[in-house]
C-alpha cells in the first residue's frame, strides 16, 4: 500500500479533487505511522489536507489508526480526557491546569495529555507539572496508577506515541499545523466519556466536535481557548461547541469578571501557579480563569450547579491550606 490513491484524490483540483473517505484517512494514518511511506509523500498528503481544509470524516480515521497503535488502558478509564496541544507562544502561564486539579479534587479522575512546542518558559506546561504537583507518566500503565493514586496525571505524546510525536513534529518541516494536531485533541487515548478540548482558530470547534460524534464520544466541550488551550477568557463571552449524551450541544458563557486584558498580557513568575492555590497571591483574574476553566470542565463531566460547585472546591482547597 502507498498513500499515492489519498493524494491523487486530495490534489485532482478544483473540478475532480475530493476529501478522503474516514476508510482512507484511517488507512492513510496506518502507512504514515507504519513507516511504510516515503517523507515526501507524507508531507504532500498533510499539506494537501490543509489546502483543502480538514473533514470530520477525515479525523476520525486519523484517529482510528492512532487508537490502533496505542496500547490497551488497563482498569476502568479515567471520567475526563483533557488534551493540550497548543503552541503557548501567545499565553502566559498555563492557569487551565490549576482547573483540572480542582476538578481531580471533586472526585473526576483526569487524564492530561499533550505535547507542546515552541512555548515560552512562562507558558511551559511540563515546566508547570512539578510546581503544583502534578505527576507525568511514563506511560499508559503509569498513567493509570498515577490517576488511581492521585486523581489526576499528565501523559506527555513522547510517552504515550513516538509515531503521532513524529508526525507532529513534520510541522518544523512544513512550516504549517497539519491535521494531527487536530486528531491528537479528538484521540482521547483512556477512552474517557467526557472530554474538554481547546481550539486557536474558531472553525476548528465544530470540526472537533463533528468527529468526537463520528467516534461515539458522548460529552465534550470545545472552545476557543487561551492560546488553544481548554481555557476560558473570564471577560469575554465565549461560544461553546460540543455533545451532550450524543447529541449536538451549543451555547454561550457569559463573562465573569470585568477585566479585559488579554491572557499574555503580562508576564508573571512561574511560581505563581503555586502561590495562587496556596492561597498566597491575591489574583482575581487568574481565579476567575481557573473558576470559570473547572466549571466548564464539571459541566462537561455533568455536575450539576458546575459553577457553585468550582468555587466550593476552591473554598475546601483553601480551607485545607489552611489546616
Amino acid at each position: 500500500m502507498s498513500l499515492v490513491p489519498m493524494i491523487r484524490a486530495l490534489g485532482r483540483g478544483p473540478s475532480f479533487g475530493r476529501g478522503l473517505t474516514r476508510d482512507e484517512a484511517r488507512e492513510a494514518m496506518r502507512i504514515i505511522l507504519a513507516g511504510e511511506a516515503a517523507p515526501e509523500a507524507v508531507g504532500a498528503l498533510l499539506m494537501l489536507m490543509r489546502y483543502r481544509g480538514e473533514s470530520a470524516e477525515e479525523i476520525a480515521g486519523f484517529v482510528e489508526a492512532l487508537r490502533a497503535t496505542l496500547p490497551a488502558w488497563p482498569g476502568p478509564p479515567p471520567a475526563l480526557d483533557w488534551p493540550s496541544y497548543a503552541a503557548g507562544r501567545s499565553r502566559g502561564l498555563p492557569w487551565f491546569l490549576l482547573s483540572a486539579l480542582l476538578v481531580a479534587r471533586a472526585g473526576v479522575p483526569v487524564l492530561l495529555h499533550g505535547r507542546n512546542g515552541h512555548q515560552s518558559p512562562v507558558a511551559s506546561v511540563r515546566d508547570a507539572l512539578p510546581r503544583i504537583g502534578i505527576a507525568e507518566a511514563t506511560g499508559v500503565e503509569d498513567a493509570a496508577r498515577l490517576i488511581q493514586r492521585d486523581g489526576i496525571a499528565y501523559l506527555p505524546l513522547d510517552a504515550l506515541s513516538p509515531g503521532a510525536l513524529h508526525v507532529l513534529r513534520l510541522r518544523d518541516v512544513l512550516g504549517l499545523r497539519s491535521a494531527i494536531n487536530t486528531a491528537l485533541r479528538v484521540l482521547n487515548p483512556s477512552g474517557a466519556a467526557a472530554s474538554v478540548q481547546g481550539v486557536f482558530h474558531p472553525p476548528y470547534r465544530a470540526l472537533q466536535a463533528d468527529a468526537c460524534a463520528l467516534l461515539g464520544q458522548p460529552n465534550m466541550t470545545v472552545l476557543k481557548g487561551g492560546g488553544g488551550e481548554f481555557e476560558r477568557h473570564p471577560s469575554k463571552e465565549i461560544a461553546l461547541f460540543g455533545l451532550r449524551g450524543g447529541a449536538p450541544w451549543a451555547e454561550t458563557t457569559r463573562t465573569l469578571c470585568d477585566d479585559t486584558r488579554r491572557l499574555a498580557d503580562e508576564t508573571p513568575d512561574p511560581d505563581d501557579l503555586c502561590r495562587l492555590w496556596a492561597g498566597d497571591l491575591d489574583a482575581p483574574f487568574a481565579r476567575a480563569i481557573v473558576l470559570g476553566t473547572a466549571a466548564l470542565a464539571l459541566d462537561t463531566v455533568g455536575q450539576p450547579d458546575a459553577e457553585r460547585r468550582a468555587t466550593e472546591l476552591w473554598e475546601h482547597r483553601l480551607a485545607e491550606h489552611a489546616t
